[in-house]
Parts: C-alpha cells; structure tokens; sequence
C-alpha cells in the first residue's frame, strides 16, 4: 500500500498537482489542512481516495480538525497540529495521539518536514507542499509505503 501525504497547500496546488503526475501508485492520499479555500479541486484531482481535516485556516468548511483511520495495521490519528504546540516539538501532539492508542500521528502546521519514530508513537510532518519554512525553502511531501510483511516506511520528498 502506498500513501501520499501532503499538508499546507494554502490555494496554491501547482507542487500538489505535479506531485501527483509523478508519483504513481497511490492508494490513499492525505491532506491535513490548510487548503486556502481549495478544498473541493484537492478533492477533485485526487487519482485515489482522500481523508481530509481542517486547518487553522480552514474554519467553516464543515471538515473534522482530526480522525482517527486504519492503515494497514497502523492506528492513525490525523490532526493538522495547531492545539498541540507543534512549533516546539512532538510531546504534546504524541500524547494526545496515545489517548486514541493511535501507533502514529500525521500533522502540518509547522510547514517543515518532520519524521520522529522515537518511543512508542510515531509522528509525522510532510512539510508544506507550497510554502516550506525549513532552511533549503524546498517544498516537501511524504509517501508512506506498507511492505509485504505490514511494516510501514516513510520517504521525504521535494518537489524540485
């Protein structure tokens, strides 16, 4: 299985759609908020099913600010990071993920790439896939892959 993780897109899809003629294979696409009012063309080029939340930015658009999904045999919980004190660092966002007894943890926010599999929740951070903050201003997104034996890998990737 192979999944396709994006997050602060903010209206500007030019990286998301390129993304999306390059990567190939996808069988389940993540967005975890911040569309910039483009919610419904995300859902529109999408070659896959799509699990979507709402942003900071996103207010009134009658998306969930988190869910909780299966992948493979992965619990998730996504949430786009804001009432977790991102910015500095991955405790409080790991916790709140723990009372879901979620295995892993998908947010933005922050617009900088974040893979931590420390202790016993992983979290996650695509970066942002228009407007990255972290130092080489590239813009980023993931893929999750689910070998043959149900372990997942998590592959950072630039958009240039």
């Amino acid at each position: 299985m192979r999944i396709l993780i994006v997050s602060d897109s903010h209206g500007n899809n030019k990286y998301l759609v390129e993304t999306l003629q390059r990567v190939n294979n996808i069988d389940l696409m993540i967005h975890l908020g911040d569309y910039g009012g483009s919610e419904e063309y995300v859902k529109s080029i999408a070659p896959c099913p799509i699990e979507m939340i709402a942003g900071n930015n996103d207010q009134y658009k009658g998306l969930p600010y988190d869910k909780v999904i299966q992948i493979g045999d992965y619990k998730v919980y996504l949430t786009h990071g804001h009432r977790y004190g991102v910015y500095f660092g991955t405790r409080s966002i790991k916790k709140a993920a723990k009372t879901r007894q979620a295995d892993i943890v998908m947010f933005g926010h922050t617009h900088v790439p974040v893979i931590d599999m420390k202790d016993s929740v992983w979290a996650i951070n695509p970066g942002s896939i228009s407007l990255p903050r972290q130092r080489e201003r590239i813009p980023t997104f993931m893929i999750m892959d689910i070998d043959n034996n149900g372990e997942a890998h998590f592959t950072l990737n630039y958009c240039k």
